[in-house]
């Protein structure tokens, strides 16, 4: 019987404490501990995992084990009374509790002349209410203690956040520099090899230059030396062959002039090098994008991803890293643009698409600092629903209004300064709608998208229809300026 309680104890001991189990927990790899012994564990771990087998988990509070629990109870009851103390005076059994001078009693100290007129409770009695008093003067503290490890767990989830943006930006920053290195190089390559075929040419003109000066110097080394051949004769040998001049002689004439100057063949450097920075920067320049607007991950509704130059917008699953939304209510699925504006004449294009649910607008900066979604006030937008579309001022539904065609890209135009913001088909020019309201603070670009199958994509300013338009409109003020 001793083996089989000795076993029977080992079996309710925590294996972090090796005490017996309070308010134990059940983890999912089936693993039982104290609350506060996994807990104390976990605050000194990267991640939340068993003690024991190692197993990794992401709960907030494992269950509790009611069974494990009860038999606790049960255990710790039992030998609390095969440990029932006696009186150290008269070794009789406790059974009372002074409230006065709070000490323990047996009935032989109740008769004492010092406990008399004192108020004398069983022990269970005492205990149970003296309990209840520090139950009430620990709830603070549980409540305080509850809202400072929920405040870690937070920090431990968001630092684990950040990290993944910082490798995730990290990635893109090298993705993105090592296409402008790729651009480089082959800009580099580019001018080296035309700067090669420059000198291979010019190289080429001297070798012929050169090719036709040794055939005259060979016609003429040849005259030279019949001449001084001539001359080495005697007299009358040279009166009977000579002919008056090196060029009377019989051997064939030298029809090629000798070149007073030589061609100017040099490396045009001017070309090469005359700036050569500006002229590559120039061309990374037209290369080179620029988005009016760039989507703020951090606003993003978890079902949202949006592409690695946060300019599109797609609809997918719930995603468990959008950690800056946790505090917001679900609702619109939406993300905002990263910079507010509080001044000025702004303009975006946004491709829509075939996105069969979709919002825009903008949302103004004590609105989003409610952290309602939808906000009560502060938003104007128009939309597409169920075939419609649609505008509306916050959380309002969208007040149906007519197109004549399908819209595939909407442009935003906000004029703060003047208190309008009007929505127009970027391609027609066709206005939707206009909101007129006194902007009294910064307001940011709003995008709603629903739709699994198409992404809402802002579009660059040099491929965009306003950037195309005013390419062409200064062209032919160009023509214009050149027929006057």
């Amino acid at each position: 019987m001793s083996s089989g309680a000795s076993h029977f104890e080992e079996n309710l001991l925590c294996p972090v404490c090796r005490d017996v189990f309070r308010d134990p927990v059940l983890l999912l790899c089936s693993h039982s501990f104290c609350w506060a012994c996994v807990d104390q564990y976990w605050e000194h771990s990267v991640c939340q995992r068993c003690p024991v087998c190692r197993t990794e988990f992401c709960l907030d509070r494992p269950p509790c084990n009611r069974a494990l629990k009860d038999l606790c109870e049960i255990f710790l009851r039992d030998r609390s009374r095969a440990e029932e103390r006696l009186c150290s005076a008269h070794g009789e059994k406790i059974q009372l509790f002074c409230v006065e001078d709070q000490r323990l009693l047996c009935s032989v100290c109740v008769d004492a002349d010092t406990h008399l007129r004192h108020t004398c409770t069983p022990v269970d009695e005492a205990a149970e209410a003296l309990k209840e008093v520090l139950r009430t003067r620990l709830q603070p503290f549980q409540e305080k203690l509850k809202r400072l490890k929920s405040a870690k767990f937070s920090c431990i989830q968001r630092a684990k956040y950040i990290k993944s943006q910082a490798e995730h930006s990290e990635a893109h920053i090298k993705k993105e520099f090592e296409h402008l290195h790729q651009f480089l190089r082959e800009e580099e390559e580019s001018r080296v090899t035309a700067l090669r075929e420059e000198e291979e040419q010019k190289r080429k003109m001297l070798e012929e230059q050169i090719e036709r000066i040794n055939t005259q110097l060979s016609s003429l080394e040849d005259r030279t030396r019949i001449a001084e051949e001539e001359l080495e004769s005697s007299n009358i040998s040279f009166l009977l062959t000579y002919r008056g001049s090196p060029d009377s002689s019989p051997s064939p004439p030298c029809t090629s002039p000798c070149p007073e100057k030589l061609p100017e063949v040099q490396i045009d450097v001017a070309k090469h090098l005359g700036n050569l920075k500006f002229g590559v920067w120039q061309k990374m320049k037209d290369a080179a994008q620029y988005i009016p607007v760039v989507l703020d991950p951090n606003t993003a509704h978890p079902c949202l991803q949006l592409s690695g130059d946060l300019s599109d917008v797609s609809f997918g699953q719930w995603s468990r890293q959008a950690v800056g939304f946790l505090e917001k209510r679900e609702g619109y699925t939406s993300v905002l643009g990263s910079e507010g504006f509080g001044s000025g004449n702004h303009h975006w294009d946004v491709e829509v698409g075939d996105s069969t649910t979709w919002a825009l607008g903008v949302i103004s900066e004590s609105a989003i600092e409610t952290r309602d979604n939808p906000p009560s006030s502060g938003l104007w937008r128009i939309g597409f629903h169920n075939g419609t579309y649609g505008q509306g001022l916050s959380g309002e539904f969208l007040t149906p209004f007519t197109v004549k065609h399908k819209i595939q890209i909407i442009r935003v135009q906000l004029d703060w300064d003047g208190g309008k913001l009007s929505f127009f088909d970027a391609l027609s020019d066709a206005h939707l709608h206009s909101f007129k309201h006194s902007f009294s603070e910064r307001v940011f670009p709003y995008f709603c998208n629903s739709c699994p199958s198409q992404a809402l994509r802002i579009l660059p300013v040099d491929t965009s229809v306003a950037g195309h338009k005013l390419s062409t409109l200064n062209q032919c003020d160009g023509e214009q300026e050149l027929q006057k």
